[in-house]
């Protein structure tokens, strides 16, 4: 009952400032404070999410995007995985290639476009290619971090069974490194999903939330901008609420 009626009051909390948003957003556009070019009435905001779903496919516009972010975070998670692992556990991995990653890492991810377009083109590959980038860099940092804090008396008690390399990685790094390399999914999972309006912003226009708010705005249509922005920041939230939840869930064995 205590669980419950705290729940409750932590959703009110995260409640009333969207609603005090919302309210003043409403109030600006029924007593004219602003512009309604530039802010648009929630109503037409409803009315144009209407019309997109209807008429526009606006369910296979939000589709394309999932679909590119999953795919562009599987394959980010796998390398990110597979590449924090073997840099982790040789040596020479970790003293020739981890401090060239660590450098590269500082680049913003806005910076590779250009190369990315160059070696890959503006279409769908390239946009899978830049979502991917974003997931694999927190997932290869977290593995290579949880990997290297693995208890020493572990790593021995693997030594003196005469563990083979896979043996060691299976049986004693990544369950060390399992909360961290989770961690680390978590936040490749939100990157991903910028990283996909990112794509789809900057790459070439084609189906997607992101080709939706350009063409809201080439058309200054305020509210088509509006209903994506808003679509991006809920998928978002839901993203986050899922990698929250599905962390927890994996890492139950810690309580």
């Amino acid at each position: 009952m205590a669980e419950t009626s705290t729940r409750l009051v932590r959703i009110r909390r995260g409640l009333t400032l969207p609603l005090f948003l919302l309210f003043a957003w409403e109030a600006s556009s029924r007593f004219g404070l602003v512009d309604p070019r530039f802010l648009p009435a929630i109503e037409d905001v409803v009315l144009t999410a209407k019309r997109e779903i209807i008429d526009n496919g606006l369910t296979g516009q939000l589709g394309a995007s999932l679909l590119r972010n999953i795919a562009g975070f599987l394959i980010g998670c796998v390398l990110g995985i597979s590449f924090g692992t073997l840099v982790a556990v040789t040596k020479l991995g970790d003293r020739l290639v981890m401090p060239t990653f660590n450098g590269l890492k500082q680049i913003s991810l806005l910076a590779w476009i250009p190369l990315i377009s160059v070696w890959f083109g503006f279409g769908e590959q390239a946009k899978v290619v830049f979502v991917a980038l974003a997931a694999f860099i927190p997932i290869a940092l977290n593995t290579y971090d949880g990997i290297k804090d693995a208890p020493a008396e572990l790593v021995e008690v693997g030594r003196a069974l005469r563990f083979r390399p896979w043996q060691r990685i299976v049986k004693i790094y990544l369950p060390s490194a399992l909360p961290a390399i989770a961690t680390g999914i978590h936040l490749g999972l939100i990157y991903s999903w910028l990283a996909t309006v990112g794509a789809e912003y900057f790459l070439a226009v084609g189906p997607g939330i992101g080709g939706l708010v350009i063409a809201g705005r080439e058309r200054f249509d305020m509210a088509l901008v509006m209903v994506g922005v808003i679509i991006l920041g809920l998928v978002g939230f839901a993203l986050n609420r899922l990698a929250g939840a599905a962390e927890a869930r994996l890492l139950r064995w810690r309580a």
